[in-house]
């Protein structure tokens, strides 16, 4: 068989970037409000961090499982943000400063399904603005924000993530994908 100290390195970093993607993910939905999911991912994390980490303390002479532990951590750090990206589980609020008649806009994004606020408002330094808001579904957004970017980039948007929200509303009224599609990214 093959000598463990090629092996166990190679070991070591995969365990530890599956590890720390999922703790990624897991703080970000702890910070969303999704209790249960970062529970149970929570579980499979601890689980496998004590696999890496008991592999690297009983084998501390072997510098490249060291050196395959550190970097398991920093490239699980960016997968995990990636793939939190792809799930896109939860709503966003985004809000739109429009200068002039906003009802083009309005009525663009409202075809697509959005529901939309409007609230009149003036700057310091800025003439009539309409404000609008739109509580969107994170697999939406980036397709929202593609629109907003290609065809209205003189606008001024902000996104902010939702932590609670009230359940019963209706926010979305064109086509939604199944609950199993969205929560692996589909």
């Amino acid at each position: 068989m093959t000598d463990p100290a090629l092996w166990l390195p190679l070991i070591i970093l995969v365990a530890r970037i599956v590890e720390t993607s999922l703790e990624t993910i897991r703080t970000i939905y702890i910070n969303r409000g999704h209790t249960n999911l970062a529970a149970g991912i929570g579980v499979i994390k601890v689980a496998i961090w004590l696999l890496s980490t008991g592999l690297v303390l009983t084998n501390l002479q072997n510098l490249w499982g060291v050196i395959a532990y550190i970097a398991g951590y920093a490239i699980g750090t960016v997968i995990g943000m990636r793939l939190e990206e792809k799930i896109s589980i939860g709503s966003v609020v985004v809000r739109v400063f429009v200068p002039g008649d906003p009802l083009p806009l309005m009525n663009r994004f409202g075809d697509m399904g959005y529901g939309i606020t409007r609230l009149d408002g003036t700057g310091y330094l800025s003439s009539a603005v309409a404000l609008l808001f739109m509580v969107v579904p994170r697999a939406q957004l980036k397709e929202l924000l593609g629109i907003l970017r290609n065809e209205y980039p003189h606008l001024l948007y902000t996104v902010e993530d939702i932590r609670k929200g009230s359940e019963e509303s209706r926010i979305f009224h064109g086509r939604k994908k199944p609950l199993w599609m969205r929560f692996f990214g589909m």
